[in-house]
């Protein structure tokens, strides 16, 4: 995990790959669960037996939740001490190249895109890459912005 100790350490570091998180497998359990929070049921995510004959050979875990990993998965590359609070701020760009199979495993690669400074603390853009193991493409490519107060 890289760590920086302030906002201007971390502007200092714009345009910089900070890492790779560790990977994690998706579960049947998983996507069972974020269909049920999100009332996503389709049957190419929850129908074990459909989703095997259908047009990814099994069941693929929902886009938003790859996405909804970032936070999970980012926290595990860097972080920047002496903050009061880190909030989601929204997103440019969310792309989703490749399906997530059950029992693959993700991990997510970060790039430092921008850093702007401002009266509550600084926006920081960052390049996400939710990779896929063993796959040409990524399963998620997205520029997260987040408000970092200090």
């Amino acid at each position: 995990m890289r760590v920086f100790t302030g906002l201007d350490e971390l502007a200092a570091a714009t345009g910089e790959h900070l890492g790779y998180s560790d990977w994690l497998e998706i579960t049947q359990q998983r996507v069972n669960q974020f269909a049920d929070a999100t009332d996503d049921h389709q049957w190419i995510h929850v129908d074990v037996e459909r989703a095997a004959r259908g047009p990814f050979g099994g069941t693929v875990a929902h886009g938003y939740l790859t996405l909804s990993l970032i936070p999970h998965l980012a926290h595990q590359v860097y972080r920047v001490d002496g903050l009061s609070m880190g909030v989601n701020y929204g997103l440019n760009k969310v792309r989703f190249p490749s399906a997530v199979p059950v029992g693959s495993r993700v991990r997510a690669g970060l790039e430092l895109v921008e850093v702007t400074r401002g009266e509550q603390g600084a926006q920081v853009v960052t390049r996400v890459t939710i990779e896929l193991e063993d796959a040409q493409k990524p399963a998620c490519v997205a520029e997260t912005v987040a408000l970092l107060v200090p």
